[in-house]
C-alpha cells in the first residue's frame, strides 16, 4: 500500500498521539518518527539512503535555488493546509525562474503536544502536492520545540530547478511597451485563511486559491513566448508584487482595475471587513510580464491551462520613473504603494 493511499497514521497512535520532546531528542523516537511516518509518506530511493543530503544528477544547463518557510495560522484552510501550500510555493518560485522543479529539502519544526495524525495528514498533502509537481521530496530536517513556542508546526521548504534555457527571466529583462499579464483573479487565499482564523461565515464561501503554477509559467518559455518577467502573488497581493518588479526594475508599470478579476465572495468580504482585494493574499496566480507583442498569445496559452483559465491583459511598462499606478472603474488613475504593516498577518 502506497503512503498516499494509507488513511491512518503508521506511527501506533495509542503509545503516541501527540509529538513529545522526546520525539527530537535523536533517540528512538527521533527514528520512529523520520522512518514509520515521513519516510513513510515521502519514500523514493534518495531518501531511502537515508544520508546527510540527497545527491541528484546534475543537469546540462543552469539550475535555480530557492527557500521559504510557512507559518501560517489555522494550520488547514479551505481549500489546503500548511503542507501543501509549502510544496505549491516552493515550486512555484522555481516556476517563475523558468525552472522545473527537480528536487526538494523539507524541514519540519514541530511542537510538543501536535497530534500525530495532524502530521500525517499534513506529510500526505505534501506527498501529493509534490506528485502533481513530478518531484519529490529527497531530504529533510525534524526538531521538536516545547509546548507553546511552536504554533503547532513550521514548515521551511527549499528547492532545486532546472533551466533549459538560456533567459534571464527576472524584472531586470522587463521592457516599456510589455505587457502585463493576470493568471486568474485575486484575493482569495487571504480572505480563506481570514474565514478560517476568525471563524466568520461569508455570504459566499471562498476557498484559497492555492495551487502548482509550473504548468502554465514553464508552457509561456516552452511555446517560445518572449518572456521578460514572472512573480507569484503571495503576501502583499497583485499590488506588492508589482511594486517590486517596478522598483528592482526600475520601470513604470500601469494597469487597469476593470480588467482585474475578483470573485464575489472576496470582493463582498473586502468590503465589510476594509481591505483592497488587490493586496490581499494568493497563493495560485501570478503575473507575466511579456513582449507588448506576445501579449495576446501569452493569455491565449494561458486560457488553455485550467489553474491560469482566468487569464488576461491587465497593464503595461510604460516610460517613466519607477512607479505602479492604476486607472479607477471611474477612470481616477492612483498610485500604488505599499503598505507599512500589513493587512493579514500569518497567511502562508
Amino acid at each position: 500500500m502506497s503512503a498516499t493511499s494509507r488513511l491512518t497514521c503508521p506511527i501506533p497512535i495509542a503509545r503516541y498521539p501527540r509529538i513529545l520532546t522526546a520525539h527530537g531528542g535523536g533517540g528512538s523516537l527521533t527514528r520512529s518518527l523520520i522512518h514509520d511516518l515521513f519516510f513513510a509518506a515521502f519514500e523514493n530511493p534518495v531518501l531511502a539512503d537515508e544520508h546527510d543530503g540527497a545527491v541528484l544528477s546534475q543537469p546540462a544547463g543552469r539550475i535555480a535555488l530557492t527557500t521559504d518557510s510557512y507559518v501560517v495560522s489555522p494550520l488547514f484552510f479551505p481549500g489546503g493546509n500548511i503542507g501543501s501550500l509549502a510544496v505549491h510555493g516552493t515550486v512555484n518560485d522555481l516556476a517563475m525562474c523558468g525552472a522545473r522543479a527537480v528536487g526538494l529539502s523539507v524541514g519540519f519544526i514541530l511542537e510538543e503536544g501536535l497530534e500525530m495524525d495532524v502530521l500525517w495528514r499534513i506529510a500526505l498533502a505534501m506527498r501529493r502536492a509534490a506528485d502533481a509537481a513530478g518531484v519529490q521530496i529527497v531530504t529533510g530536517d525534524t526538531k521538536v520545540v516545547e509546548k507553546g513556542k511552536g504554533d503547532g508546526v513550521f514548515i521551511n521548504t527549499a528547492g532545486v530547478g532546472e533551466l533549459k534555457h538560456q533567459r534571464v527571466i527576472a524584472p531586470r529583462s522587463i521592457r516599456e511597451g510589455d505587457a502585463v499579464i493576470l493568471s486568474g483573479d485575486v484575493g482569495r487565499h487571504g480572505v480563506a485563511i481570514l474565514s478560517a482564523r476568525e471563524g466568520i461565515a461569508f455570504e459566499t464561501p471562498v476557498e484559497s486559491d492555492s495551487a502548482l503554477l509550473c504548468e502554465p509559467a514553464l508552457a509561456l518559455v516552452d511555446e517560445g513566448i518572449d518572456v521578460h518577467c514572472m512573480r507569484d502573488l503571495t503576501r502583499g497581493g497583485l499590488a506588492a508584487a508589482l511594486i517590486e518588479i517596478s522598483d528592482t526594475a526600475r520601470r513604470a508599470i500601469h494597469i487597469d482595475e476593470a480588467t482585474i478579476p475578483v470573485v464575489e465572495g472576496v470582493r463582498g468580504a473586502c468590503e465589510v471587513l476594509g481591505l483592497d482585494p488587490f493586496y490581499v493574499a494568493n497563493e495560485g496566480r501570478f503575473v507575466a510580464v511579456v513582449g507588448g507583442a506576445n501579449a495576446d498569445r501569452a493569455v491565449e496559452i494561458l486560457q488553455r491551462i485550467e489553474v491560469s483559465s482566468g487569464s488576461r491583459c491587465i497593464g503595461q511598462v510604460r516610460a517613466g520613473a519607477a512607479r505602479v499606478t492604476m486607472t479607477g472603474r471611474i477612470g481616477v488613475e492612483r498610485i500604488l504603494d505599499l503598505f507599512s504593516g500589513e493587512q493579514l498577518p500569518r497567511i502562508c
